[in-house]
């Protein structure tokens, strides 16, 4: 079906005119901002002086070599210095409890008190073993006094005086058996006030009053000795042999010499779950000579003051080994270091100001900055802060010093806790590579 010419409205006719500028008036307004814009865009990418922009500015570090201070680090856990069991030493009716649960004591403090009773007559009958013991043998010595005098008149045989000097040794003899068991009643009936062996803080009270103690039943309570702590931890076999190699080569150097148990003398800190670093500094006490077959690693542990007992036994921590120092060693801002695809690359800027990655190999964090082993030479000038504006290689910019921003004072955060360093460009990464 058509629609002959002349039914069709003319576009002259004043009613079309009208609809035609209401329809169109809404795009020329969206429109008139982006054609600002494209102006605004155009204006600035003519640059002051030959229609281009300007370099970058960037942050850059010269890397030099020099000395710096290693912190090795491992997990550990806390562990008394002193960890006993409390045992009762003879069976009976456990009578009361003298203790608070969970308080420090000191040695030789009353920590239960068993029944005595039969242990007080214990006594008492072997103290009148003695006496009976210490009556013959008065018996004896006056048997053969009265002897002595006709033996030597050899009034009587010498087989009766011989006799009676028998049965005084025998008396006293047996006078010594029953000393030796009055000492022992004694020493149960002692028994039966439970005293604490070491100095440290009590455990709960395996039994409640009126408990019957028996010889294979007797664990009463645990103390720990809590000032000094120890910190227990592993260092891997590779760990080992790379330091190893790295102290024969003086790559590393590490303090002191190698005591009579094994360790070296590393300062030890401690950092806790939270974050913080405990603040007293210990020491190394204790390594291994043997790998740990249930571990595959070498067993350390460290000696760390605890006067407020703010260190528990058992709480998992880092452990840091201070004291060892690489020299002649280059290291560069975390910031600077980028993950790519081929592995870590930082971006030097070359002495006419432009940009070449180069793949870096790690070795260790310290002080908030990376150690590089390899890729990176003193002297280099390396990019910083500015990846957004400069991210390509052989882009020219404008190198200025970095400044390292500390206002809150702290010190960097660790690799583990810290951002994710930027990605690499594809094109820095295959620029890397090749």
């Amino acid at each position: 079906m058509s629609i002959a010419p002349s039914s069709a409205p003319s576009t002259d006719h004043p009613h079309v005119r009208s609809l035609r500028r209401r329809w169109m008036a809404p795009f020329l307004f969206a429109a008139l901002p982006l054609a600002l814009v494209a102006c605004g865009k155009s204006a600035s990418q003519a640059g002051p002086a030959g229609g281009q922009m300007p370099p970058p500015e960037v942050s850059v570090v010269t890397v030099q070599a020099q000395s710096h201070s290693v912190e090795l680090e491992y997990v550990g856990q806390t562990a008394g210095s002193r960890e006993t069991e409390v045992r009762a030493r003879v069976a009976g009716i456990l009578n009361k409890r003298l203790f608070e649960e969970g308080a420090t004591v000191k040695a030789g403090t009353p920590l239960f008190q068993i029944d005595p009773s039969n242990f007080q007559t214990q006594v008492a009958s072997a103290e009148a073993n003695v006496a009976v013991a210490q009556a013959k043998v008065n018996q004896a010595r006056r048997d053969q006094a009265r002897l002595v005098p006709l033996i030597a008149e050899k009034a009587i045989s010498q087989k009766e005086f011989d006799d009676s000097k028998s049965a005084l040794e025998s008396a006293e003899a047996s006078l010594k058996q029953a000393q030796a068991q009055a000492n022992e009643a004694r020493l149960n009936l002692g028994y039966t006030k439970v005293v604490a062996p070491i100095s440290g803080t009590t455990g709960t009270a395996s039994k409640s009053d009126g408990s019957l103690v028996t010889a294979s039943d007797s664990l009463l309570t645990t103390i720990v000795q809590t000032n000094p702590i120890y910190v227990n931890f592993s260092i891997s076999e590779s760990d080992l042999l790379r330091m190893t190699k790295q102290v024969s080569s003086g790559q590393l150097a590490v303090p002191g010499q190698r005591s009579a148990n094994g360790s070296l003398g590393f300062s030890v800190n401690v950092k806790l779950a939270d974050g913080s670093l405990y603040p007293r500094t210990g020491k190394l006490n204790f390594a291994s000579e043997k790998v740990n077959p249930t571990t595959g690693s070498f067993d350390a542990r460290a000696e760390i003051p605890n006067p407020d007992g703010s260190l528990r036994p058992g709480q998992f921590v880092r452990v840091l080994l201070g004291g060892a120092s690489r020299p002649n060693s280059i290291s560069v801002p975390q910031r600077a270091v980028i993950d790519s695809p081929m592995g870590k690359i930082v971006f030097l800027v070359t002495p006419d100001n432009k940009l070449a990655p180069r793949p870096v190999e790690l070795d260790g964090w310290t002080k908030g900055e990376w150690i590089v082993t390899k890729g990176v030479q003193s002297g280099d000038r390396v990019l910083v802060e500015g990846f957004i504006k400069a991210h390509e290689p052989g882009m020219t910019v404008k190198p200025v010093p970095y400044v390292a921003k500390a206002a809150d004072g702290k010190p960097p955060v660790a690799p583990a806790a810290a951002e994710k360093p930027p990605a690499a460009p594809a094109s820095a990464a295959s620029a890397a590579a090749k």
